[in-house]
């Protein structure tokens, strides 16, 4: 079953009250609307979430194998290689035959690389401050720590 544009658009008022309640719904209408902020942000730039996964992998654990880059970012295998290639051929990560392992490659950030990503940092930056607006820091503090606590159980 699809949605119809109009419940897109839902007027959050007739939401029957038992679902505007329930938290499931509720995290996933946020994460639906953080997503659509920060893929707008980083496409600004000419980038995806995928990109900046890569990249900000690179940048705190340093060079890695293809499989190795796949396990920290959640992508796929098999959609990592065309992300890398995107990033190799815009001169963000170089890719070289692993010294151990002539079959497989390491991949590295280049210079260039951690300049993009440093521009990328800061409009995923802007969009974190965007998203939690409404609330303080503390708060922002305490719903991290919720979020975190519901995701490790």
């Amino acid at each position: 079953m699809t949605e119809s544009p109009r419940s897109a658009e839902m007027d959050e008022a007739e939401t029957p009250g038992r679902l505007r309640g329930l938290p499931s719904r509720l995290l996933a209408m946020t994460a639906a609307r953080a997503d659509r902020v920060v893929s707008e942000r980083l496409a600004a730039e000419g980038a995806r979430k995928w990109h900046y996964a890569v990249l900000v992998s690179l940048d705190e654990h340093g060079p890695a194998s293809q499989a190795g880059l796949s396990r920290r970012t959640g992508v796929y295998r098999s959609d990592l290689v065309a992300v890398i290639n995107e990033l190799e051929e815009r001169g963000h990560v170089a890719r070289t035959p692993d010294p151990d392992d002539r079959r497989r490659n390491v991949v590295s950030l280049t210079p260039r690389g951690r300049e993009h990503l440093e521009r990328l940092d800061r409009l995923v930056a802007d969009a974190q401050n965007e998203l939690m607006d409404p609330l303080s820091v503390a708060e922002r503090a305490l719903l991290v720590g919720l979020l975190e606590r519901v995701l490790s159980s």
